[in-house]
């Protein structure tokens, strides 16, 4: 081969060389997304993570010590206010029981002896009170003697005095009734600290005892929380914690529903704010409560504090800044400038802008792809 035709083939393979580095290589590097700015709300959001937790949690506990020797539950399932939760061994309370409802009918038997005895007593007083009268008048007109008018007045005055004593008696009989009914009272009140029910409609979320385990009085047995109240615990750092106010939307994104968006409010501030992370509790309620939940299933709360109505609005990563200042490059005739913005907000993804109009053509930076510079050819 002559040394002409090689370099014939040298210069040809630099074109195709030059050229598939031009459209290959040099052309991509200078060819950038285009965004347009859009017109509507913009909403300034706080974030905050956190978990799972409720409002109301019944810690269900022992009232009395004992043998526990039924549990009619167990974790996740849902029970309704009144159900039979745990049973407790009540020894020999249902004996005890009996016994003082026999002691009570006695009393009442008793009482019932004594009002009859009165009855009859009243009888007999009035029978013995007409013959002291008639003897009275008798010895006035000395028809009777002395002897028979002491009798006639002594057995007046004992009936008397027997009516008094057996008013006594029926007295403190029903004394003796109403202390009797007190003290079974008392014993159903304690039979009953051996059966605990459920207090409202809920889950049971946890069991921390079994079966034929000793337990001592306010020992746990079950956790029940009431859905209705479950709500996400989170924590929001300090510096912003302020703008948060009760009432404000939230979306909620759950750890075992990463995937979908759940909406919420602010339904609770806490005044103090943690001494060691400095963060504040901000806690979020459901607008409709998922099911199912998992109490300290970790969290992330968007908290929505304020929102911008029709605004001129830009993605917060195209903000750049040259020479201290905030600004975008946009695309102009095949070339790119860089233009000052007025930011008027700013959130982690959006920002209000003032100087800026819905035409404009934004390029997007791309590290991949060569630095932006004033006036540089940009391919479409």
């Amino acid at each position: 081969m002559s040394t002409k035709m090689k370099y014939i083939i040298f210069i040809v393979v630099g074109i195709v060389a030059a050229t598939l580095f031009y459209n290959k290589v040099f052309i991509p590097k200078h060819t950038f997304k285009i965004v347009h700015p859009t017109k509507g709300d913009l909403n300034k959001e706080i974030f905050g993570i956190g978990e799972v937790g409720a409002k109301n949690i019944y810690a269900i506990t022992a009232q009395t010590g004992g043998k526990i020797v039924q549990i009619n539950t167990d974790e996740g399932k849902w029970v309704k206010k009144g159900d039979l939760l745990v049973a407790i061994d009540s020894i020999d309370l249902p004996k005890l029981i009996e016994e003082a409802k026999m002691s009570v009918y006695k009393a009442k038997s008793e009482l019932k002896a004594t009002q009859k005895e009165l009855d009859s007593l009243r009888s007999q007083k009035s029978l013995a009170k007409k013959t002291y009268e008639r003897y009275k008048k008798l010895k006035e007109k000395a028809f009777v003697s002395q002897a028979e008018y002491d009798k006639a007045k002594a057995d007046f005055d004992t009936v008397s005095a027997n009516m008094k004593a057996t008013q006594a008696r029926i007295n403190s009989s029903k004394t003796e009734v109403v202390r009797l009914k007190k003290a079974l009272e008392a014993l159903h009140v304690k039979l009953s600290r051996y059966k605990i029910y459920a207090p409202v409609d809920g889950y049971v979320i946890a069991k921390e005892a079994e079966v034929a385990q000793s337990v001592l009085p306010t020992q746990p047995i079950l956790k029940i929380v009431e859905p209705q109240t479950v709500w996400i615990q989170a924590y929001v750092d300090e510096k912003i914690s302020g703008d948060v106010k009760v009432g404000q939307r939230a979306v909620i994104t759950l750890r075992s529903q990463s995937n979908k968006k759940l909406e919420g409010y602010v339904s609770r501030i806490v005044a103090q704010s943690d001494a060691v992370t400095q963060e504040r509790e901000v806690d979020v309620s459901f607008y409709a409560v998922p099911t199912p939940f998992y109490i300290n299933e970790q969290a992330e709360v968007l908290i929505t504090t304020q929102t911008l109505k029709n605004v001129i609005k830009i993605p917060a990563y195209l903000i750049v800044y040259k020479d201290k200042k905030a600004g975008v490059w946009i695309e102009k005739e095949g070339h790119a400038h860089f233009l000052h913005v007025n930011i008027t907000d700013i959130t982690d993804k959006e920002a209000a802008v003032k100087n800026l109009d819905t035409t404009l053509r934004l390029l997007v930076p791309d590290k991949t792809k060569k630095s932006l510079s004033e006036g540089m050819r940009i391919y479409k």
